[in-house]
């Protein structure tokens, strides 16, 4: 008789299957779940983690001849304005990775697929300990100076004075005004040995001196120091090297006095901008093309779409800028077939138009300028390009 609860002789229950009948968990199995846990910490990482690089590619456009909620983008007070058609586009370049804009390994890996993004070491783009507010102040402040250069520039093309006061910010570490100009001098005059002297009223005066003296040259700098007139003696020194010289071409000729200038401009025409969300330098030559443009009667662009990019400063000189590969990628997306490019950035935009855009070269304002004319009235073909 079994005992009561269905007990077995041997024991409580059926009895036990044999090890060999056992299921096992193959390694196959453990390997691929090994594996699986790996690729998803991975994807974590590349998603979560950010890495010390920096992203460039191609921002948006803007149309410095368009309205922003029914407001010119470019309006004049002081003198008469004329309506006009076409598009003089800045350009923009959108950086991701800088401080409070991190980017991770998908993203890099991303952009290094991309013909179109460019991946940088962030201290590339962005020094060692700068923050979110540091580089939105910094960018904010150059688009302030880029505004008032393009003005004074554009207003001086169209053949107004626009008298200033040059004030000595800080002389440069190691050139020959360290020690001699210093922080508060006013300069009034300038004369190269040997040479006629020259007042300084704008800019422009003293642009034009230094851009005809040899580097090494003495030249007499008026100055007025503490309310009182005094000339002292300061040699001048080499441009640095810029994008054109490492590129092969010629460097700039002349030479400048190693000062950073705070000016004090005085416009005889106000011109304001209303445009927001972007920073830098670099729209000062679409910015001065506008204003000419809306200063001057006629059809300036000739209802064509033209782009570019370029600082500019006092004198109505184009600076080179960065990103200028993504910036042309930019323009063409946007419907423009025409590009102003910094002769200065010419050995970046070798190989790298995009179809359909038509690159002109250009170093100061007045070349833009009449570069603009000249494809307005169908006369583009003949103007420089940066092929060579």
């Amino acid at each position: 008789m079994l005992p009561a609860g269905g007990a077995t002789p041997h024991g409580v229950g059926p009895a036990p299957e044999s090890v060999e009948d056992a299921p096992l968990v193959s390694r196959r199995s453990v390997t691929l779940v090994v594996a699986g846990a790996l690729l998803a910490v991975l994807i974590l990482v590349a998603v979560v983690v950010p890495l010390p690089y920096a992203i460039e590619r191609p921002g948006p456009t803007v149309n410095t001849l368009s309205e922003v909620d029914g407001k010119p983008l470019i309006t004049v007070d002081g003198a008469p304005t004329y309506p006009t058609s076409g598009e003089l586009r800045l350009t923009t370049v959108s950086v991701s990775g800088g401080p409070g804009y991190p980017v991770t390994a998908a993203d890099v890996v991303a952009g290094w697929l991309s013909s179109d993004e460019v991946v940088l070491p962030r201290e590339a783009l962005f020094p060692a300990g700068s923050t979110r507010q540091s580089v939105d102040e910094q960018a904010g402040a150059q688009m302030t100076s880029s505004q008032t250069n393009a003005t004074v520039a554009a207003l001086e093309e169209l053949g107004h004075k626009v008298p200033m006061v040059l004030t000595v910010q800080e002389a440069a570490k190691g050139s020959g005004a360290q020690g001699i100009l210093l922080a508060g001098d006013v300069i009034t005059s300038i004369q190269p040995a040997g040479g006629p002297r020259t007042d300084v009223q704008t800019f422009s005066d003293l642009a034009h001196v230094l851009a005809a003296t040899a580097p090494g040259t003495t030249v007499a700098v008026g100055i007025r120091r503490d309310g009182q007139a005094r000339t002292v003696d300061v040699p001048t020194m080499a441009l640095p090297v810029d994008r054109s010289t490492a590129d092969g071409a010629a460097p700039h000729e002349g030479s400048i006095l190693g000062v950073v200038l705070k000016p004090d401009v005085q416009l005889p025409i106000d011109v304001h901008f209303d445009i927001d969300k972007i920073g830098g330098p670099s729209a000062g030559t679409m910015f001065a093309l506008g204003i000419i443009d809306v200063l001057t009667p006629g059809e300036m662009t000739g209802g064509k779409d033209i782009a570019g990019t370029g600082t500019m400063n006092l004198a109505g000189e184009v600076g080179a800028i960065g990103g200028i590969q993504q910036k042309l990628v930019a323009a063409r997306r946007d419907g423009a077939e025409w590009f102003l490019a910094p002769r200065a950035n010419c050995g970046e935009v070798r190989g790298h138009v995009p179809d359909g855009l038509h690159v002109v070269s250009v170093a100061t304002l007045a070349e833009a300028h009449k570069a603009v004319e000249e494809i307005g009235a169908g006369d583009g073909a003949s103007l420089p390009t940066c092929a060579g």
